[in-house]
């Protein structure tokens, strides 16, 4: 058996060989060439990773769903309201709930508006409504209460009804349809009784009815 010692041919050496034979002529070598290029271009297409833009649309967007979400109810619970009482001549007399800013006409309107015998000249229908107020609508030919006098308020009229347990004649006989008679008898049962328990104990004054009393019933309070 005869060993073969020679190292094996090197690559320079297969080339020149190749280049010996007669079959591969310089446009074949060429084409052979551009064939494994293309191959090659193809194949690492292929197996490039994806564009990092696609990994970059994964990422969640500032100012989402979840960001408006919690913006709106922000807004919803930091919305300013007023509760306040319209009186006397509305449609439905009440404590209504409005809007911060709001203002008188818009508390007569909650309402139900003026009664045809409103008198709403006398009142400053622009003023704004401020938490906790009572806006009276005085009537066509009606006095204001009479707590209300001086008072400077936007509506013009009192912060409250008069108290029947404090005020003097004087402010009795403003009330609507109670002259300085009947403002007496007032204060001649309030201290006959040690002071009124209830407004309904007006029944009991001579010259007070109940259509009188309801037409002062919302102007006072014990």
């Amino acid at each position: 058996m005869i060993e073969n010692d020679q190292p094996p041919p090197s690559w320079r050496d297969r080339i020149e060989l190749l280049g010996q034979r007669p079959d591969l002529t310089p446009q074949r070598i060429a084409g052979g060439i551009a064939l494994a290029l293309a191959v090659l271009v193809g194949g690492w297409l292929l197996l490039k990773p994806p564009a990092s833009a696609s990994t970059e649309s994964l990422l969640p967007l500032a100012g989402g769903a979840s960001d408006r979400s919690s913006s709106s109810v922000s807004t919803s619970t930091t919305s300013a309201r007023v509760v306040a009482h319209a009186a006397g001549a509305v449609v439905h007399p009440g404590v209504y709930e409005l809007r911060a800013g709001a203002r008188v006409t818009d508390l007569i309107d909650a309402a139900g508006g003026p009664t045809t015998d409103a008198d709403v000249d006398r009142l400053n229908l622009a003023a704004p409504v401020v938490d906790g107020e009572r806006v009276y609508v005085p009537r066509i030919g009606e006095a204001m209460p009479a707590a209300a006098v001086g008072s400077g308020t936007a509506t013009g009229e009192a912060a409250g009804p008069l108290d029947l347990n404090t005020a003097t004649l004087e402010q009795l006989d403003e009330l609507p349809g109670i002259g300085p008679a009947t403002a007496k008898a007032i204060i001649d049962e309030r201290e006959k009784r040690g002071g009124f328990k209830s407004v309904d104990d007006l029944l009991d004054v001579r010259g007070i009815g109940p259509a009188k009393l309801d037409a002062i019933r919302d102007l006072v309070r014990v």
